[in-house]
């Protein structure tokens, strides 16, 4: 692992260092502002002592990181374009890197001081997105090549969407237990024991003076607390390996631009890839020209200019086929290439895997075709759209201890303010089920949502269908919030970032 470091001089070693610090401190931050979205419930319905449930929580979270996968980083990553990622001086990197963490902690701390759950998604993002735009306000470039318009549109429907699938599904649980849980015609004693699920722990201990809930739904509770705790470490996880990837990519390119350990395997699948694209783009070529234009298999020529300058275009996919195949016909590992030709085979490898995804979507492939591209895409970034283990347990340690500590703030706005009454355990349940099952199928899918939106949609779901209503001062200031980070993210990294380059 140090050996990738051995080119950094002595004062890129200590900011690098600086900056891996604060993004393990920004993972941190983000454990115990999101702790309380796994803990509030089994805390407040007396399913679990408050030890036990933030230990349990952290526990959870670790292991979402280390098995969550890639995906939700990459995701992120990817809303800074490849030109603005790989085209930076070494203080032009470090100043991106700390004005995008520096925004995300500072607002992350001021709404975990107030007891808001704020979305550390979101900040993390208008963060980004700051920085970008900041970049091309200097440059004197086009805002819309600053950013990665398509996957900023896709990562914003699903925190827009998120939050309302976590409101209706939670409400429509409720409903249905309302409805078919104590139906009419049962025994009287069936059905009063099970009404127990719709009491809060105050009126069963008022009524049976017991504090604990009932086995079985004690059981759901905690099962379902650990789903949301590993849900939360997969998806929100994955953004601190993102932004770790994205300090070592821009401070130290020569070391992470690409996977320096990629095996001669992997590096060949790469290479496969390539030369089965290639074939594909040319067997397929009259069906591709509304996509790509009209091509013919001899337009390989390599430009003499400077490819680190080189712009994806999808009218010149044949153009940087020919590039990537000279480049990866000569190599069995990266160890081969120099500092410039590693960021040369990173821009052409995501040219090509973004070219690839385009022509997949046309509606007049096949299923077959789409899933042959796809297969071929995933080769294409093996050796890109990678983390190391010690930067993936590094995320997930921190991750594991932040929720440990300081989250009894937003816990209180969870289980206390939202809802008039207390939480039952039917709401408990239902808010912590939709919870879970929403974030897991989004990191799955690669979508980086809000875990702190989606709970306190499902709780405020929960407590609108079962009739105890909302309170509407709490509502009114997470709904402001919500609004106001990401312009203030926005705001906030792009005035670091812009008064950075002014110093530096």
């Amino acid at each position: 692992m140090f050996h990738l470091f051995a080119d950094l001089d002595f004062s890129t070693i200590i900011l690098l260092v600086l900056a891996l610090f604060f993004v393990l401190f920004y993972e941190a931050i983000n454990g115990f502002h999101d702790t309380a979205n796994a803990v509030a419930t089994v805390i407040y319905t007396r399913a679990l002592k408050e030890q036990l449930a933030v230990f349990m929580a952290g526990m959870f979270n670790f292991f979402g990181v280390l098995l969550g996968g890639l995906s939700v980083a990459y995701a992120i990553v990817h809303l800074l374009p490849t030109d603005l990622l790989l085209n930076v001086s070494s203080a032009h990197g470090l100043a991106m890197v700390f004005s995008i963490l520096f925004a995300a902690i500072i607002w992350n701390l001021g709404t975990w001081y107030v007891g808001i759950p704020a979305s550390s998604s979101h900040t993390l993002i208008g963060a980004i997105i700051g920085v970008a735009l900041a970049n091309a306000f200097i440059m004197d470039t086009s805002i819309i090549e600053a950013l990665n318009i398509p996957k900023m549109i896709q990562i914003f429907l699903s925190l827009i969407i998120s939050p309302i699938i976590g409101l209706v599904i939670a409400g429509l649980m409720i409903f249905l237990l309302r409805k078919y849980w104590t139906r009419k015609g049962q025994s009287k004693k069936r059905s009063k024991k099970r009404e127990r699920i719709f009491m809060t722990p105050e009126q069963r201990e008022k009524l049976y003076g017991k504090k604990k809930p009932p086995f079985w739904i004690r059981i759901m509770l905690i099962i379902s607390a650990a789903g949301v705790s590993f849900s939360h470490g997969a998806n929100d996880g994955q953004k601190g390996i993102g932004l770790l990837m994205l300090v070592l990519m821009g401070i130290a390119p020569a070391g992470f631009i690409v996977n320096m350990g990629a095996s001669t395997y992997e590096i060949t699948n790469t290479r496969n890839a390539i030369h089965n694209i290639e074939e594909y783009f040319i067997s397929h070529n009259e069906d591709l020209n509304s996509v790509i234009g009209k091509q013919s298999a001899v337009d390989t020529a390599i430009p003499e200019n400077d490819l680190n300058k080189y712009h994806c275009d999808y009218s010149k996919s044949f153009i940087t086929l020919g590039i990537a195949n000279n480049l990866f016909n000569k190599i069995n590992d990266y160890d081969s290439l120099n500092v410039d030709q590693r960021s040369q085979a990173r821009r052409i490898l995501l040219c090509l895997s973004d070219t690839v995804s385009h022509v997949a979507k046309q509606p007049n492939l096949s299923n077959k075709d789409k899933q042959y591209l796809k297969s071929l895409n995933n080769d294409l970034l093996k050796t890109v759209e990678y983390a190391p283990i010690w930067i993936i347990i590094g995320v997930a340690s921190a991750l594991a201890v932040g929720t440990m500590i300081g989250w009894r703030r937003v816990a209180i706005t969870i289980g206390e303010k939202i809802g008039k009454k207390g939480m039952t355990y039917a709401q408990g349940v239902s808010a912590q089920i939709t919870t879970a099952l929403s974030i897991g199928i989004a990191s799955y899918t690669g979508m980086p949502v809000s875990t702190t939106q989606v709970l306190s949609s499902s709780v405020a779901g929960t407590m609108i269908v079962d009739g105890g209503g909302v309170q509407s001062k709490t509502i009114k200031n997470i709904a402001l919030t919500w609004v106001l980070t990401l312009p203030i993210s926005i705001l906030l990294s792009g005035s670091l970032f812009w008064l950075a380059q002014k110093l530096i």
